[in-house]
């Protein structure tokens, strides 16, 4: 199927003008629209599959639940929206944060489809100035995501991927319409999450990312996509390609439990497993903070924000905003940690994986605090 480079709205403010290359670029294979709400636990009571997990469903069954979710509402002092449809993904919600937040040049690389979800998310996007040049445009529905938050403020997800439009690699040769080593030239940093639907791809963009000379970070995606698919992430560890290694404590200690056998693993050891592999690893702890290995270091640092949990959704991809801005800036490792830990607290005070303005200037202030350096943001 053709594509098309989406043009760039003009009043998208892009951090990287021109032809300039972004710092920073995320690869999401389909652009994704979240429908985010908080909802009682009788609803997800009711769903296939474990509590705070991701499993993939049908759009019959992302239709019937979005359907469900209007009567399962819990109401939220801090939103006026019963559910927030924004621009989704963990990439998207990274790149976003790093451009927005940070002030950090970004672009996105993947497939948009040409229907309503499609120009919301690129409309989304480029009001926070991520480049759009190369993302195609393509016939077909957009992907899309219901994110269903409990009272707790732990968050279910049920993404609908499989009629989406998104990016080819077949049998690892690259369409002349989809990826090219044009697309990585200049940038600095290959973003990516891991999946089986998109695995080719992922190897594709990696190997033309180290062509290129970029550094590449990824992000584990869930526990289930470990524990299902644990042979091909193997392989990408393995390979040597993985520069940067994200992932929460579920997604950490189930890689161990599948590669090493151990039936009580725990962050710790995950953690030297993932640095065996990678210049830098790190595991988020949700309330406990994080755990970080680069090279003979080792460092652990709290989680900030905490007690003003609404939404878990986006603290690991918010968290990968703060750190990769860290690493950008030439932080050392506690302080990547340390910023991290800000804008991972800052997007858990509202609804959905998007920062406010407001919760922006509260992660500003935790960062003065801490003595850390703070962005310089484009007026």
């Amino acid at each position: 199927m053709g594509a098309e480079a989406l043009p760039v709205t003009a009043n998208s403010n892009n951090n990287c003008s021109g032809g300039e290359a972004p710092l920073v670029l995320g690869l999401q294979a389909s652009a994704l629209v979240d429908h985010v709400a908080r909802v009682d636990w009788s609803l997800l009571d009711q769903l296939p599959g474990e509590r705070g997990g991701s499993i993939p469903v049908a759009i019959e069954e992302l239709e019937h639940i979005l359907g469900e979710v209007k009567t399962h509402i819990i109401s939220s002092p801090d939103d006026s929206l019963p559910m927030k449809t924004i621009a989704g993904g963990s990439v998207a919600n990274t790149i976003r944060g790093l451009s927005s937040g940070f002030g950090i040049s970004c672009g996105i690389i993947g497939a948009c489809g040409d229907d309503e979800q499609g120009q919301l998310f690129v409309s989304n996007m480029s009001s926070h100035a991520v480049s759009l040049s190369r993302l195609r445009m393509k016939k077909g529905p957009t992907a899309q995501c219901v994110c269903l938050v409990d009272a707790l403020g732990n968050r279910t997800m049920r993404p609908c991927l499989s009629s989406a439009v998104k990016l080819h690699a077949q049998n690892y040769v690259i369409q002349a319409d989809d990826l090219t080593r044009a697309d990585f030239k200049g940038c600095k940093w290959l973003l990516l999450r891991y999946g089986i639907i998109n695995l080719e791809v992922i190897q594709a963009a990696i190997r033309i990312a180290k062509q290129e000379g970029l550094f590449v970070s990824m992000d584990l995606a869930s526990f289930e996509m470990v524990r299902n698919f644990r042979s091909p992430l193997l392989q990408l560890l393995e390979s040597g390609g993985i520069d940067l290694c994200f992932a929460n404590e579920d997604e950490a200690t189930e890689l161990l439990r599948c590669t090493e056998g151990e039936q009580k693993a725990d962050p710790e050891a995950a953690l030297e497993f993932l640095a065996k592999h990678c210049r830098w690893a790190v595991v988020t702890l949700g309330p406990n903070g994080c755990i970080a290995k680069h090279g003979k270091e080792i460092v652990r640092v709290p989680a900030i924000g905490k007690a003003n949990a609404v939404d878990a959704t986006g603290a690991g991809d918010l968290f990968a905003s703060g750190f990769l801005y860290g690493l950008v800036k030439g932080l050392s490792l506690e302080e990547c940690c340390k910023v991290g830990s800000c804008s991972g607290g800052s997007v858990i005070r509202s609804l959905g994986g998007e920062v406010t303005p407001e919760n922006w200037q509260w992660m500003y202030k935790q960062m003065q605090t801490k003595g850390l350096t703070l962005p310089d943001i484009p007026k």
